[in-house]
């Protein structure tokens, strides 16, 4: 029999959709770990739900992104039954909050920093009991320590020191100004070899390894930074023209800076996620506030002064990042980018490579398949003042949100020293953006549809005295 909060059809279903219903089936005891409409959190399926319930690596048979109805009906199962452990997670959480506020910890995003310890605690001790306050008295301990001062507080103290931050802005004006020039043509032809292997099973690319010797990724760095009016003259259309990505109708730095050619990095002393610039715009706070917002292991990151130090050098390096590897993926997924079609305006499911069409096949069924999708481009009017309207935009530019997304975990993986080997772990991130990118659309796309739906419904009538 299928399970109860799936349909009974023998058509693929989105995994994201079935964890979803599996979720919003297990009731209002996990509602510290759910959003308001009582779909799951993205750090919750990212943090709880894959790695320690799903468990793609050791069951394959849920690693796809579309299952079919036996494995769907599987996989609801197990969150079913993970519903008691799940519970006692979302209490814990709730009382790690309580404790944190307590204690006065204001650093860290604490669901990226408790959700799995959180798991942990319910999995040993259930639901919290006796003793439950020194436990979670201790686990937060645990946390500061690991986190080893590495927080946003720690580097907003570094660098209200006046000096240093003098002495950083002398070190960042000698960096930018000792930057090489261009001495080749960008080129991001090689790329398509190394996206037309992708997502093919067996398939092996030299290419990749080739554009790292050959320098693709600080290539096209430099030559965003040359490409200034000034040295180009009156052909500064040239740039505009975008003949770089073979398409007139995007910029060369595929939105990375609001700039024609990005500004030289200044120090900066605060940061807000709402507000964070392109990347290539970003102070070294901005940065560095990223990275230590989302690391959800700090204890592997440098020291504060040591990761400012080493910033210094990186935003002025081609691209904003020291690893050539990771240069290069960024053109990849330039060239990727450029192609993303999730309206499927090109008519099918087109692209010049297999990783385009593996991208672009996986978002166009998301967009046949989800109603608010498809509400997104209906050409009537946009009831809510233009947010509807907003969100069609984002998938008419869909190279936008992914070079920006690509750009911050590129760079937190060079933070940390983690380069991309291959073409196969390129790949990956490559995709992880892709799917990433997708599923916040889609979210946005419910809420705005959930808002729309309660600002439709009528006042109630008053009842009479």
């Amino acid at each position: 029999m299928p399970s109860p909060s799936q349909p009974s059809t023998g058509e693929r279903r989105p995994r994201a959709m079935v964890i979803d219903r599996a979720w919003r089936g297990l009731g209002p005891g996990c509602r510290a770990l759910s959003g308001p409409g009582g779909a799951p959190l993205t750090r919750t399926v990212k943090l709880i739900v894959l790695p320690l319930i799903v468990r793609p690596t050791l069951r394959p048979e849920f690693a796809a992104d579309f299952l079919g109805a036996r494995e769907a009906e599987q996989l609801d199962a197990l969150i079913r039954e993970s519903g008691a452990v799940l519970e006692a997670t979302a209490q814990w959480f709730t009382l790690l909050k309580k404790t944190r506020r307590a204690l006065g910890i204001v650093a860290g995003n604490p669901q990226d920093l408790y959700f799995q310890r959180c798991f942990e605690l319910a999995t040993e001790h259930g639901a919290p009991g006796p003793g439950a306050e020194a436990a979670a008295k201790s686990v937060l301990a645990d946390v500061v320590d690991a986190t080893g001062g590495r927080t946003v507080e720690a580097l907003k103290e570094h660098l209200a020191d006046s000096a240093r931050r003098a002495r950083l802005d002398a070190e960042l004006t000698a960096a930018w100004v000792g930057r090489e020039a261009a001495t080749g043509a960008a080129d991001t032809g090689p790329a398509d070899e190394v996206l037309d292997a992708c997502g093919v099973p067996g398939a092996v690319s030299p290419a990749f390894a080739a554009m790292v010797r050959a320098g693709h990724g600080s290539l096209l760095g430099r030559a965003l930074w040359s490409a200034h009016p000034a040295d180009v003259g009156d052909r500064a259309d040239l740039w505009d023209r975008a003949d770089l990505w073979g398409r007139s109708d995007v910029p060369p730095h595929l939105g990375l800076t609001a700039h024609r050619v990005p500004p030289r990095p200044g120090v900066g002393r605060s940061a807000s996620t709402a507000t964070l610039p392109a990347p290539f715009d970003r102070t070294l706070f901005e940065r560095l506030f990223t990275v230590l917002q989302t690391s959800t292991h700090r204890e592997h990151l440098p020291t504060v002064p040591e990761l400012v130090e080493r910033e210094v050098g990186r935003s002025c390096a081609p691209l904003g990042l020291h690893d050539e590897s990771l240069r290069v993926t960024v053109v990849l997924g330039g060239r990727l980018a450029v192609g993303l079609d999730p309206l499927g305006t090109g008519g099918s499911v087109t692209g010049p490579t297999a990783a385009h069409r593996i991208v672009n096949s996986r978002w166009q069924r998301e967009a046949s398949v989800l109603r608010a999708r498809r509400m997104t481009v209906s050409p009537g009017p946009d009831p809510d003042g233009g947010v509807l309207n907003a969100l069609a935009q984002d998938l008419r530019t869909p190279w936008a949100a992914y070079m920006r997304r690509l750009w911050v975990r590129l760079h937190g993986r060079d933070v940390r020293d983690a380069a991309l080997p291959d073409a196969a772990s390129a790949w990956s991130v490559l995709d992880g953006v892709a799917r990433s990118v997708m599923m916040d659309h889609r979210a946005r796309v419910r809420t705005a549809l959930r808002s729309l739906s309660a600002n439709s419904e009528p006042a109630a009538e008053p009842r009479s005295a």
